[in-house]
């Protein structure tokens, strides 16, 4: 029997290394001889690139075997013949752990035979580490880089290095072949993708960013265009899909708040960051100032992005001819021309809120966790007729002036988590506004924004959140005719109750043929207020989340029919009997289920045999006084469950039994104060069933309150 490797290059030529040698003439026929062969093939870029080279391959049916590296996932799925890049022929290679990282790097910097850093190196080493985020061409690149300096009189040199890998990565040859990989996944994607992945340079190092933030950004900065059949929001999110699916851009995780439901985060890594600045920079794509960047020089400023932070030696301002500013940076720059503007850092950037007035052609305004922001700058903000999209989000600003509803241009207005109560009714003058989002951070029940007469006119409106309903029947009316929305947070009133307000209310939900979550609550003493959603028919036929928080009597019997529910919330009602798991439990895509507060009237919750929730990966419970005191699992129940969360209240006794049933169970957290006995219990059950099952153990986690 012999064996062969082969390594096969993009063009589909092969540079072969068989047992014994030959020429490359000769590869083709020892296909045909040798009984079986493996084939490593290298960094494949493209679907047609692979099947260029598949046809060659001859299929003896002798348990040959391919290997096909790839750094895309589309191409993955293509070459292993999956549907997907979940299945189990995708192998999908992560980052070296902080211990082997540290290994590595050691193994380079100091010799195979050293296992530990001279004492005056270890902080620089971490740090270097954690840029380096476990790509081993990293480590291995910046180990060899300071080989030549392994006392700890080298500390600063280490320091020099860490500070300063960008512009290394251009001059050093020890970092050039790196600089070059990174570089040629940018150069690989197509010209729409690339102004997309340069504009996360405005991003600091580090910074985790919501997916929807970005998407809304590169929307507003015309880096997304029309595609036939489609909305902006889908190609954008097109965009980031294959951003994603290329390596370079990190999802980071998934969190879940009471105001946004799920929220996508993600970030990029500090070496692609590095490439994506210098290429910024080179074009004039991105300005900017501050922290790393100070004392950069521009000679326009298109958009114009404002770190914080102390600035480091060997930061890009050494690839400059001047600077900007011996003080903050943007003193004697002129504004006019600048299109947008970021804000980031801990830092009071009052000096530049108080040039707002200058910002006359602006299109985009991210001031998210701004300080310093203060009502006077919103005078400045109101005059920005161009702006497209506006974030005040985690500032302190309380009241927003009626000149808001004259920036007739605005598509993104994100007013969560300031102190603002309510908008001015001149806000539904805003007719091409998409995305309406605010919260209060002064009440846990904030009014938000109040539903008025005029809502109709906000047609464009795809997301709101969130939205108070109380008495007007017009503006329970005109919620029906805002067509495009597909995310909508609201509340309603019951105070003084208004029977022919919730009527319209039902009648509009019925309407809304494009939602697809929804997340609804009440305020005030009325037990009863939500049960008008028993009388939504039809209803939202398309709804991937939904969220029912208080006073209903039963889920809606339309539930059962949410066919493309993915996730659902219930919070601070009562349910008896089936009335909660029955009408649930066949949907075909429900991953994530969540119960909240006092969600179940009687004493035990069963998951039963008999309902099957076929998709249900991750169940959430809330153990409260006064509600549900036993969760049970029956054997052959929730059979595809991998996480359980459960939170346990401060005193009462409660109970989550038959765990052993969950057969695809992978991690329990578990949530509660020290001492008490009930999770107590709850780890020690699973400690055992760890110990009757040792090839199938389950992660557990308790988190202490």
């Amino acid at each position: 029997m012999m064996v062969a490797i082969f390594a096969v290059n993009e063009s589909g030529n092969y540079l072969w290394r068989l047992l014994g040698g030959g020429r490359p003439a000769q590869t083709l026929v020892c296909f045909y001889v040798i009984s079986w062969y493996l084939i490593v093939v290298d960094d494949v870029w493209t679907v047609a690139t692979w099947d260029a080279i598949k046809y060659r391959l001859p299929d003896n049916n002798q348990g040959s075997r391919i290997i096909v590296t790839t750094r895309i996932d589309t191409v993955a799925a293509a070459c292993s013949g999956a549907s997907s890049v979940n299945e189990n022929r995708v192998y999908r290679i992560k980052p070296l752990s902080l211990e082997d990282s540290k290994k590595l790097f050691l193994s380079r910097a100091f010799g195979p035979k050293v296992a530990s850093c001279p004492k005056g190196l270890v902080v620089e080493m971490h740090k270097i580490l954690k840029k380096c985020g476990g790509l081993p061409m990293a480590i291995i690149s910046i180990a060899g880089l300071l080989a030549s300096y392994q006392s700890s009189e080298s500390k600063d040199m280490w320091e020099r290095v860490h500070k300063s890998i960008g512009s290394h990565m251009e001059s050093h040859p020890t970092l050039e072949g790196m600089r070059q990989i990174v570089t040629l996944s940018y150069n690989h994607l197509p010209h729409y993708l690339k102004g997309c992945m340069m504009y996360l340079s405005i991003f600091p190092e580090d910074y985790v960013f919501a997916k929807d933030r970005l998407l809304k950004r590169w929307i507003a900065e015309g880096l997304v265009t029309e595609v036939r059949g489609l909305t902006l929001m889908e190609v954008a999110e097109a965009h980031y899909n294959e951003l994603v699916s290329r390596s370079m851009i990190d999802r980071s995780s998934d969190v879940v708040t009471f105001y946004d439901g799920r929220l996508e985060m993600c970030r990029v890594h500090d070496m692609m960051l590095e490439v994506m600045v210098n290429k910024s920079l080179e074009c004039n794509f991105v300005s900017l100032v501050g922290g790393p960047y100070k004392g950069m020089a521009y000679d326009r400023i298109r958009r114009l992005s404002i770190h914080g932070g102390e600035e480091t030696e060997g930061s890009p301002s050494n690839r400059t001819a001047a600077c900007l500013s011996k003080t903050n940076g943007i003193e004697g720059v002129k504004m006019d021309h600048v299109r947008s503007l970021s804000l980031f850092g801990s830092e009071d950037h009052r000096k530049v809120l108080d040039r707002l007035g200058e910002f006359t052609l602006l299109r985009v305004l991210d001031l998210e966790d701004c300080m310093g922001l203060e009502n006077k700058h919103l005078r400045h903000v109101c005059r920005m007729y161009l702006l497209r999209f506006l974030s005040m989000k985690g500032t302190s600003i309380e009241k927003m002036p009626p000149e808001v509803g004259d920036l007739e241009n605005l598509e993104t207005l994100d007013l969560r988590h300031t102190f603002l109560e309510d908008l001015p009714e001149t806000v539904s003058k805003l007719e091409k506004l998409e995305h309406l989002q605010i919260s209060s951070r002064r009440y846990f029940y904030g009014d938000s924004w109040t539903a008025r007469k005029g809502l109709r006119r906000m047609k464009a409106l795809r997301t709101v959140n969130e939205v108070v309903f109380k008495c007007d029947v017009d503006a329970a009316k005109e919620l029906g005719e805002l067509q495009q929305l597909r995310d909508l947070r609201m509340a309603v009133v019951s105070e003084p109750p208004n029977e022919e307000a919730k009527k319209k209310l039902a009648e509009s939900l019925s309407k809304l043929y494009s939602l697809r979550w929804l997340n609804i609550s009440d305020r005030g003493p009325d037990k009863d207020v939500l049960n008008f959603l028993h009388n939504v028919k039809p209803h939202p036929p398309y709804l991937q989340y939904l969220r029912i928080g208080s006073h209903i009597d039963k889920l809606p019997e339309w539930v059962e029919f949410l066919h493309d529910l993915v996730e659902l919330s219930v919070a601070w009602t009562y349910f008896g009997g089936d009335q909660l798991f029955s009408p649930i439990c066949n949907l075909p895509k429900l991953k994530y289920l969540d119960l909240d507060a006092y969600c179940y009237q009687d004493k035990e919750l069963v998951a039963k045999a008999t309902q099957s929730f076929p998709a249900l990966k991750d169940l959430y419970l809330k153990f409260e006084n006064g509600a549900v005191e036993v969760l049970r699992f029956e054997d052959r129940s929730m059979t595809k469950l991998e996480s359980l969360r459960v939170r346990f209240a401060t005193t009462d006794s409660k109970s989550v039994t038959g765990i052993e049933h969950l057969t695809s169970l992978k991690e329990v957290q578990l949530i509660g104060k020290k001492n008490n006995s009930s999770l107590e219990d709850t780890v020690g059950q699973l400690k055992t069933l760890n110990e009757k099952r040792p090839d199938q153990q389950l992660k557990v986690a308790v988190k202490y309150e």
